[in-house]
């Protein structure tokens, strides 16, 4: 940690942290002139806050950082990923259990694609697993029309450039042919806008169904679409290594072992009358 980080931590973070937006939001609002700090309206993301600061956001103060939370989500075919969809269709975050926070997602799924999608409360963290340097693993079913070529889907391993989009190394085998469609399990790691459709179509297979049902470490598993679990506490530090404050849990000291009773140093010491 450098000295500054020790000092306090930025103004976007502590935002992201409050769960009311991703870091990315909140610097377009610092730059929008949306948040005063301390009575001051802030112009520039390079600022540290400490955790006696008054922040305001739109006229409003925020709250202190929530302990960071993450759930599944088992989201079906025909909801948008997003908070408002300006066509009026329904949206994830509609669908949700009422008594959920305000939550982001990691990542999106499209209208008509299905499976696991992640939600937290905690926008810092949304942003490092949507990075593709993060390396996590997308894991996907989904069903073509026809049956692709096995040497074109080894090709998929080398990555691929279509319209001069560069997408890179996907692993694509052939699950069970069904009729007229094949079924694939489709795996990569950076997750573009609609890149398994697009990837697909350019082999000439239209996508019918795509369920991702896997992110990372996270499996879909049994879990119901519209159903959500989350994501223990435990599993949390050790899969994202979130520290334990951020948690919201107490670490305390263990309590010094107690000797057993009759034991030497339970006794009281004698005190015996000097002699003179």
């Amino acid at each position: 940690m450098s000295e500054a980080e020790d000092k306090g931590e930025r103004i976007a973070k502590r935002l992201a942290r409050a769960g009311i937006c991703s870091r990315r939001d909140a610097e377009r609002w610092i730059a929008e002139g949306r948040v005063v700090v301390n009575g001051k309206r802030l112009d520039t993301p390079a600022f540290l806050v400490g955790p006696d600061d008054r922040i305001v956001v739109d006229g409003k103060p925020i709250a202190g950082p929530e302990k960071t939370r993450l759930w599944l989500y088992h989201k079906p075919r025909g909801v948008m990923t997003t908070h408002k969809d300006p066509q009026g269709r329904p949206t994830v975050f509609e669908k949700l259990p009422k008594d959920m926070p305000r939550v982001i997602s990691v990542g999106r799924l499209d209208f008509n694609s299905e499976g696991l999608l992640l939600l937290t409360n905690d926008g810092e963290l949304a942003r490092k697993l949507e990075l593709p340097a993060t390396g996590w693993l997308r894991r996907y079913r989904v069903r073509v029309n026809g049956l692709p070529h096995k040497q074109h889907l080894a090709e998929l391993e080398k990555g691929i450039s279509i319209e001069g989009v560069a997408y890179g190394p996907i692993s694509a085998s052939v699950e069970r042919s069904q009729g007229d469609n094949t079924w694939l399990v489709v795996s990569l790691r950076e997750g573009k806008n609609r890149e398994v459709r697009r990837v697909m179509e350019h082999l000439g297979h239209q996508v019918s169904r795509l369920i991702r049902v896997a992110y990372g470490p996270f499996q879909l598993g049994s879990l119901e679409p519209g159903k959500t679990r989350e994501v223990p506490g435990k599993v949390l530090a050790e899969q994202l290594g979130v520290k334990t404050k951020e948690l919201g849990e107490r670490n305390p000291k263990p309590a010094p072992a107690r000797p057993p009773k009759n034991s030497p140093a339970k006794k009281r010491p004698v005190l015996r009358p000097k002699t003179p």
